[in-house]
C-alpha cells in the first residue's frame, strides 16, 4: 500500500479496519476488501491531483504542456514559423512576445527577434543614426562626424561591418535588396552564419625550431573569439557577443578579455600551455609572425615571453626555451555547422556499447590505437578520450559477424596522422569511424583474399581532401582520393562527413547524407571506379555538395544536392555527371550541369526548358581549411538558395535551413517594424 492510501485507511474508524483485517485473514488475502477500495481511491485521487497541478501549470507558458503552446499563442496573436534546427522554438517566442511588443520597433527588439528566430548571432543597426547631417550649432552632436578619426585604430577596423561607427552620405537604394544601407528609414539586421567551435588542450603542430601552428594540420588559419552570451534584452550586441576572427590589434588591446587560464570564468578564447605549464598573460606578446625568409618575423628574444599571432594561428617560443616542446593551445575555430567532426555534441551517434567489457580507451587503457586494436581481437569499441594527435599505421581486422568502432568521445576531435589505413573483415562484419580527423593517407578497403567486410560507416569524420595541407593551406596530394573501396558488395554510409575523392567497385553501394565530397576542382574526379573513369558504386546522395566529376553505375537517388562538375578541354568523359543506367533512380531538387547523363530529373536546376543556364551556385569558399568552406554565398540565385524540397538551400548545409531562417525573420519583421521603417538582412559571415 502506498503512503497516501495508508493515510486514508487510517482515517477510517478502528472498528471498520479491524473487521476488514478479520475478513482478510478469513479469506486468506493480504489485504481486505475495504483496504483494496481505499487503495484504488488513493490512486484516482493522485491522478486527479496531478491533473489539477498540470491545469495550473498550463496557465503559464514556462510550465505548460507542449500541446498548450499554440493555444496560448493564439490568445496573443502569435504566428507559427517554419521549424529550423537551433532556433529558440515556439515556446520561447510566445514567452517573449509580450515583452517584445512593449518595445516594438526598437533596435533591441529587432536584434532579439533575429537571434530567436534564426538561431544565429545578430546585431541590429539603425542606419539613420549613421548618416552625415548638417549640425545645428545650438545642439551639436559631437559623435556625428563627417570623417572618421584616423587615430582610432580599432574603430577603423570595423569599417564596413555591423560595428562601424563612421558616418556615411545618403544611399537611396532599397535596403531590402541588400544594396542600400544609409538612409532615414533603414534598419539593418546583421547575421553571423559562422560559429566559433572550441579546441581544448589541442596540441600545436611544430613548424620549426620554437615555432608552432595552432592548426592540427599545420596550416595557417584565423583564431576566433569566444562569443559571450547576452543575458539582458536591453543590451545591443557588441563584438564580444558574436563570433569574429581575432585581429592582432584587438587581441593586444583586450588581451585580458580573450586570454587566461583554462579554468577561468568566463572561459577565455585562448590559453597557452608549454610542457604542462600555463603561460601567464603577462608573458604573452601579440605579434605579426609572418614569414621572413626561412623563419618568422618578430620571434621573441630570450626574455621568457611568448609570441602569438591570431591572424595566422602561429605561436613562437622564446629563444631560450626548450625545443621541441609540448605546446598546447585552447582556441576557437570558425565553421558554419556541426560537420566533419569537432568538439560539439555527437551523442545521437554514440550509442552505449552492447558489451561494456569489450571497450578499449585510448590513451587511458592503451597508449596507441594499434595496441587497442590488438587488445580487442577483431570485435569491440575503441574510444579516444582526448583531442591529441596519433601518428600510426593502422590495419583494421574485423572478426566475422563482429564490428570495430573507432570513435572520439563526445566533445573531442583527435587527429589521426596515418602512414596507412586499411580495413578488412570477415563475413557480415562492419567498421565504424566517428568524430575523427584523418590525414596522411586514404582509407582503403582492399579486395584481398578473405576480405568480406559488409559495411563501412563514417559519422562526423573528415578525411582531408588532398590527403593533407601544406603550411600555406594547399592540398599536399590533390590527385589522391580519400576513399578507395575495392571490395564488391561493400555498403558504405557517410553522415555529416568531409572527404576527398571516392573510388569504388561497380558492384557496391555508397550512401552519403549531409556530406561534402571534394575533388578540389570541378574538373577533378570526385566519384568513379578504381580506374578514375569507369562507373563506381550505386550512389545515393541526400543534402550533399560534390565538387568534381561523377560516374556511377546507378544513381538510386540524389536529393537536395549540388553536383559542381565540369569537363576540361579534350576530356574523355562523355558528361561531367553520368550514370551507366538511366532507367532507374531519380535526381530531385538538385543542381547539376545541363549536359549530365542521369535518370529522370524532378525540379532540378538549371531547368533545360526554362532557358536559365546562368543559374549556378556561388560559394564563399571552396578551399578546405577556411572558415566559410562549402558555404553558399548570399549572391547565389534564389533558385538554389531556396530550391530544396523544403524551400531551403541545396547542398551540404541544407540541414541548417538557412533560407527558412531568413523567411521566418522577414515574417517577424513585418510584425515588429515601426511604420515607415524598412529592414535589410546582411550576412556578416
Amino acid at each position: 500500500m502506498s503512503l497516501e492510501a495508508q493515510v486514508l485507511f487510517e482515517l477510517l474508524p478502528a472498528v471498520h479496519r479491524l473487521r476488514d483485517a478479520e475478513l482478510a485473514r478469513a479469506m486468506g488475502l493480504e489485504r481486505g476488501p475495504l483496504e483494496e477500495l481505499v487503495t484504488v481511491l488513493a490512486e484516482q485521487l493522485r491522478v486527479t491531483e496531478e491533473g489539477l497541478e498540470q491545469l495550473h501549470d498550463d496557465l503559464f507558458i514556462e510550465t505548460c504542456a507542449d500541446w498548450v503552446v499554440p493555444y496560448i499563442g493564439d490568445l496573443i496573436g502569435y504566428r507559427d514559423l517554419h521549424e529550423v534546427g537551433d532556433s529558440a522554438g515556439p515556446r520561447a517566442e510566445v514567452a517573449h512576445t509580450i515583452a517584445l511588443r512593449r518595445r516594438k520597433g526598437t533596435a533591441l527588439v529587432l536584434e532579439q527577434l533575429a537571434r530567436d528566430v534564426t538561431g544565429w548571432d545578430a546585431r541590429a543597426v539603425e542606419y539613420f543614426q549613421r548618416l552625415c547631417t548638417t549640425q545645428y550649432m545650438n545642439h551639436p552632436r559631437r559623435h556625428n562626424r563627417q570623417s572618421p578619426d584616423l587615430r582610432a585604430g580599432e574603430a577603423l577596423e570595423w569599417i564596413g561591418s555591423a560595428f562601424e561607427t563612421a558616418n556615411r552620405t545618403l544611399d537611396v537604394r532599397r535596403i531590402e535588396s541588400g544594396r542600400g544601407r544609409h538612409n532615414l528609414p533603414n534598419v539593418g539586421l546583421h547575421l553571423w552564419r559562422i560559429r566559433a567551435y572550441p579546441h581544448r588542450d589541442s596540441p600545436a603542430t611544430r613548424a620549426g625550431p620554437r615555432r608552432y601552428r595552432a592548426s592540427p594540420l599545420g596550416h595557417d588559419l584565423p583564431l576566433y573569439n569566444r562569443p559571450q552570451a547576452e543575458d539582458d534584452i536591453t543590451h545591443l550586441a557588441e563584438p564580444d557577443n558574436v563570433p569574429w576572427p581575432l585581429s592582432r590589434r584587438r587581441l593586444q588591446q583586450h588581451l585580458a578579455r580573450h586570454y587566461g587560464a583554462p579554468d577561468a570564468l568566463p572561459a577565455p578564447a585562448l590559453s597557452l600551455r608549454v610542457d604542462g605549464e600555463h603561460i601567464a598573460r603577462e608573458r604573452i606578446r601579440v605579434c605579426n609572425l609572418s614569414d621572413e625568409g626561412a623563419s618568422w618575423a618578430h620571434t621573441p628574444p630570450p626574455d621568457g615571453t611568448y609570441a602569438l599571432d591570431p591572424v595566422l594561428g602561429r605561436i613562437a617560443l622564446p629563444a631560450d626555451a626548450a625545443d621541441p616542446a609540448d605546446v598546447r593551445l585552447d582556441w576557437h575555430e570558425g565553421f558554419p555547422a556541426d560537420l566533419g567532426g569537432g568538439e560539439y555534441s555527437r551523442l545521437a551517434t554514440l550509442p552505449a556499447p552492447a558489451d561494456t567489457t569489450n571497450v578499449q580507451r585510448v590513451p587511458d587503457d592503451q597508449p596507441t590505437l594499434a595496441a587497442a586494436l590488438a587488445a580487442l581481437g577483431g570485435d569491440g569499441v575503441i574510444e579516444i578520450t582526448d583531442s591529441d594527435r596519433y601518428s600510426e599505421t593502422l590495419a583494421i581486422e574485423v572478426a566475422a559477424g563482429g564490428s570495430i568502432e573507432i570513435r572520439a568521445t563526445d566533445h573531442r576531435r583527435p587527429t589521426l596522422e596515418l602512414g596507412g589505413l586499411s580495413v578488412r573483415g570477415g563475413a557480415d562484419s562492419a567498421c565504424i569511424l566517428n568524430g575523427l580527423l584523418v590525414t596522411g593517407a586514404p582509407l582503403g578497403v582492399p579486395d584481398a583474399d578473405g576480405n568480406a567486410l559488409a559495411r563501412l560507416d563514417l559519422h562526423h569524420c573528415t578525411l582531408v581532401p588532398g590527403i593533407g595541407l601544406t603550411a600555406e593551406g594547399a592540398p599536399s596530394d590533390p590527385a589522391t582520393p580519400s576513399l578507395v573501396l575495392e571490395l564488391a558488395g561493400l555498403e558504405t554510409r557517410l553522415k555529416r562527413c568531409i572527404v576527398g575523392g571516392v573510388r569504388s567497385h561497380e558492384r557496391a553501394a555508397f550512401h552519403a547524407t549531409d556530406c561534402l565530397i571534394d575533388a578540389l576542382d570541378p574538373e577533378g574526379v570526385a566519384f568513379a571506379a578504381l580506374d578514375d573513369a569507369g562507373p563506381g558504386a550505386v550512389l545515393s546522395l541526400a543534402g550533399c555538395t560534390v565538387v568534381g566529376k561523377l560516374h556511377a553505375s546507378e544513381i538510386a537517388l540524389v536529393s537536395n544536392a549540388i553536383l559542381l562538375a565540369a569537363l576540361a578541354s579534350g576530356d574523355a568523359w562523355a558528361a561531367p555527371v553520368r550514370t551507366a543506367r538511366k532507367q532507374v533512380g531519380c535526381v530531385r531538387y538538385s543542381w547539376l550541369p545541363l549536359a549530365s547523363i542521369v535518370p529522370r530529373r524532378h525540379r532540378c536546376q538549371p531547368h533545360p526548358a526554362a532557358g536559365t543556364p546562368h543559374i549556378a551556385p556561388r560559394f564563399d569558399s571552396r578551399h578546405y581549411g577556411t572558415p566559410a568552406y562549402g558555404q553558399l554565398a548570399a549572391a547565389t540565385p534564389p533558385e538554389i538558395r531556396r530550391g530544396a524540397d523544403d524551400e531551403s538551400e541545396m547542398g551540404v548545409y541544407h540541414h541548417l535551413a538557412g533560407a527558412l531562417r531568413e523567411t521566418n525573420l522577414r515574417i517577424r519583421l513585418a510584425e515588429y517594424l515601426r511604420v515607415s521603417l524598412r529592414a535589410g538582412i546582411f550576412h556578416e559571415s
